[in-house]
């Protein structure tokens, strides 16, 4: 009994520990609500957040999704129903410098109470204008992409007065996952809709307009008649736009009053096949196209950074991926650095330190935009709010003096963008930089606090193909065929390799080779054998044995490592490959022969055996060789020595190659 104990303490120990160490990760927001004079509070008991060494103080941004067509970005939002009909509220709560996955989303029915006099819905309370660009559209998410979690996008929409339209129809669409990547980056798991929106056919876009018989006012509407297009111009400006990206859904909506703003709400699951790059930028872009061609057709772009941990401190470098090829010394990169105040009270002045890569030119840098939207301090007045831009050698400084830039605790803040700032630039490379990743990174204070450091944004080439082609001489060489081991052969192959690689890379080599027909005596023999030939009789003198061998080898070289020391001096090492596609032997005899009576001599020639074979002898020869000239991308000439170990047989070989 004792011995059977021992162990069932043992694993009811562990699993104990277990219970202790388990993480919170999987536990939900729990939702609580109080309604008073038909206006409803909530609340949500978040799991506790954990934080990372070295980073700030951890803290939760919200989405709230109210079921009605509301939502709020506050902790403790207020928000009032126009209805009394059950609804299912949804909150979003992104963990921000917390090593652990967000808090799962779980849905809580509530049946709410509307106002006793009745109510408009409103969002929530101190809600800013969502339009801040002005459009007729915009996007919004709850926060940056990160691979494996989900995603909530607000897709508002409206009727500005400008449009002189009092009622309004037409499509909306969401174009995602851009083609740039060769994943998909999202995947739509749902699209709540709560003002009609109803899924729409995006391939045919035909709306137009037509005038009804006894009417001069003209009625648009959307229809799936091809007859019935979308104005060329409109249909050349949405394909273009559209085959940046794999995906689109759309939506029809109708009855869009003046002044009405309208929001859909979609939730994404980003895919763990995410590009792991967190430095990548992706693109998600909306599309407002109202049936009256009058009304101005819009898009609006929304540009994502993939991350690997919630931050709202970041630098970005857009189109992160370039190709090399095309990257000259006139090439312009963008930077945009975000940062945020998490702090309790406003801050007056921020520093944005920015390490300068070697490879730019720090003279070239230019600030695009900034916000807060401020001059720069060579043309400000004493106490203004401005920009100074201090350069150095490695470095560059942007330093936002006399702002208001409130704290994301501060009371009575209740808008969460107003907290957040960024800035901009653009610059280029001194020269035509190395093919190697490109980091820089930033530190921002806030006042007179401690630095906060962000990530490190990497801009990186891609690998791109370069193919080239080679001229040897003393290679290749048949398999296992000693007649042809020392027969200087002159080659043409050809190659393919990364383009322009900085150390090391791959490449694989492909030689086609036709031997000449090589014929040599084997044996010659002097005899006085009397043989009759067409009943005449002749007298042998000679006979000659000859052997006839043609072969057509095709030489590969699957494997093979090389090391660019500079760009002038190159090493590689590999193997080989010789197969015999075509083998064929032809034994040959020949006779001089005299007639019986010495009067006339006469040569006569007999096939005696012939042989074909394809694609036989395949042999392996090891290599190493070095290149000179402009190893990366150009000409240069190249010495290699071969060893045959199936025959023992060693070689040098010279060839010249040109990469493109």
């Amino acid at each position: 009994m004792k011995t059977l104990l021992l162990p069932l303490l043992v694993i009811l120990g562990f699993h104990v520990v277990q219970a202790q160490v388990l993480p919170t990760d999987t536990v939900p927001a729990k939702i609580s609500y109080t309604t008073e004079n038909g206006v409803t509070k909530f609340s949500a008991e978040l799991r506790p957040l954990r934080p990372i060494s070295g980073a700030p103080a951890p803290f939760y941004t919200y989405f709230w999704e109210f079921g009605d067509g509301g939502f709020s970005f506050e902790k403790d939002p207020l928000h009032i129903y126009s209805s009394s009909n059950p609804t299912m509220v949804r909150l979003f709560a992104t963990n921000n410098y917390d090593d652990g996955k967000h808090p799962p989303t779980r849905p809580r029915p509530i049946k709410p109470t509307k106002p006793s006099g009745g109510g408009k819905p409103m969002l929530a309370s101190n809600t800013p204008n969502f339009f801040k660009m002005g459009g007729s559209i915009e996007l919004k998410s709850n926060a940056m992409p990160k691979p494996g979690d989900d995603m909530m996008l607000v897709f508002g929409y409206r009727n500005k007065a400008s449009n002189g339209q009092p009622n309004l129809n037409g499509t909306l669409a969401i174009l995602y996952n851009d083609r740039e990547f060769s994943n998909n980056n999202f995947v739509l798991t749902e699209a709540r809709t709560y003002f009609g929106e109803k899924k729409a056919d995006l391939k045919p876009m035909t709306q137009t307009a037509y005038l009804p018989q006894k009417s001069k006012t003209p009625v648009y509407y959307a229809s799936a008649n091809p007859e019935l297009t979308l104005p060329k111009a409109d249909q050349v400006l949405f394909k273009d736009k559209a085959k940046d990206f794999k995906n689109q859904e759309g939506w029809r909506f109708e009855g869009l009053k003046t002044d009405e703003e309208r929001f859909l709400f979609l939730e994404f699951k980003t895919t763990p096949e995410m590009l792991k790059d967190t430095n990548a930028v992706v693109r998600l872009s909306a599309v407002f196209i109202p049936d009256n061609p009058l009304v101005e057709k819009e898009f609006f772009n929304l540009e994502l950074q993939i991350v690997a941990s919630h931050d709202p401190n970041k630098m970005v470098l857009r189109k992160s991926r370039m190709n090399y090829r095309f990257t000259s010394k006139s090439r312009e990169l963008t930077y945009k650095i975000r940062f945020q105040n998490t702090g309790k009270g406003p801050a007056k002045k921020v520093d944005v330190a920015v390490n300068i890569a070697p490879v730019f030119d720090p003279a070239t840098l230019k600030v695009t935009k900034t916000k807060p939207e401020v001059i720069t301090c060579d043309s400000a007045y004493s106490g203004q709010s401005c920009l100074k831009v201090l350069k150095g050698t490695d470095s560059v400084h942007f330093v936002f003096s006399n702002i208001y830039l409130p704290g994301l605790d501060q009371k009575g803040v209740n808008d969460a963008d107003s907290t957040m700032g960024f800035v901009e630039y653009k610059i280029r490379f001194k020269e035509k930089p190395e093919k190697l990743p490109i980091k820089s990174g930033a530190a921002i204070v806030f006042d007179k606090n401690e630095p906060i450091y962000t990530n490190r944004a990497v801009g990186r080439f891609k690998m791109g193909l370069s193919p080239g082609i080679i001229l040897g001489y003393g290679f290749p060489f048949e398999t296992n065929n000693q007649n042809f081991l020392n027969n200087k052969n002159i080659v043409i192959g050809a190659s393919l390799a990364p383009y322009a690689p900085h150390r090391t890379y791959w490449q694989v080599e492909l030689f086609l080779n036709t031997f000449k027909e090589n014929t040599y005596l084997v044996s010659s023999t002097t005899t006085s054998k009397d043989t009759v030939i067409n009943n005449t009789p002749y007298r042998i003198d000679k006979k000659d044995y000859y052997k006839t061998k043609k072969v057509i080898t095709i030489n590969a070289v699957p494997l093979q490592v090389r090391y660019n020391l500079n760009k002038y001096v190159g090493a590689g090492a590999g193997a080989l490959v010789s197969l015999n596609l075509y083998d064929k032997d032809i034994d040959e005899l020949k006779y001089n022969l005299t007639a019986a009576n010495g009067v006339g001599k006469i040569n006569l020639d007999r096939i005696a055996n012939s042989s074909k074979k394809h694609f036989s002898d395949l042999n392996a020869s090891l290599f190493a060789d070095v290149q000179f000239g402009l190893v990366r991308v150009g000409p240069s000439i190249g010495f290699r020595y071969l060893y045959d170990p199936k025959t023992n047989n060693n070689r040098m070989a010279s060839y010249v190659t040109w990469k493109f």
